[in-house]
């Protein structure tokens, strides 16, 4: 390490006693890539994702009433959950396109907004985590969208993938 008197930034970088992990989607040069999956066996994949949207009060009475002004946010959310799983390699760059055999999306209100959950299923080479973030996330999206007329204030929060199976890294769940 170098003189402690030194700008941060000068300073040289600590070392640890373990390699850094290589990034798989990283050339040599640092460009991005993606990366080629064909030698890798199709395997049945699940994946499932969760988040929130946390509303005003006015909106969850709204929501539980049937009586926001747009129509049913409920069953828009989840429509726009099931599209955007078929969207997502056209969303996220290093995405692969994938075959998606099962999409489920539920939205269930709570005290304090809304409880998103997706499930995609595959088989296919590659996972579909990306696919069930992007199910949670587009119907959150929509569902601020559905009820902005009752709150502006609707906030996304706690976007996560809550399980995963099948692939190599094996089963994980939340």
């Amino acid at each position: 390490m170098g003189d402690p008197t030194e700008p941060a930034d000068v300073r040289e970088p600590a070392q640890s006693a373990e390699p850094a992990p290589s990034l798989t989607h990283v050339r040599a040069d640092g460009s991005a890539h993606m990366v080629d999956v064909s030698a890798k066996a199709v395997t049945a994949r699940e994946a499932s994702a969760a988040g929130r949207v946390l509303l005003s009060p006015q909106a969850v009475a709204a929501l539980r009433s049937g009586q926001v002004p747009k129509g049913d946010a409920l069953a828009v959310a989840r429509i726009a959950g099931i599209q955007a799983v078929k969207r997502t390699p056209e969303l996220i760059p290093l995405a692969h396109p994938i075959a998606v055999h099962g999409v489920e999306v539920e939205v269930t209100v709570a005290d304090d907004g809304a409880d998103i959950a997706a499930t995609v299923r595959t088989a296919d080479r590659t996972g579909i985590e990306m696919e069930a973030l992007t199910a949670v996330s587009v119907a959150a999206l929509a569902l601020i969208d559905m009820v902005k007329a009752v709150d502006k204030h609707g906030r996304i929060t706690d976007v996560r993938v809550t399980a995963k199976s099948g692939g190599r890294s094996g089963d994980w769940h939340e």
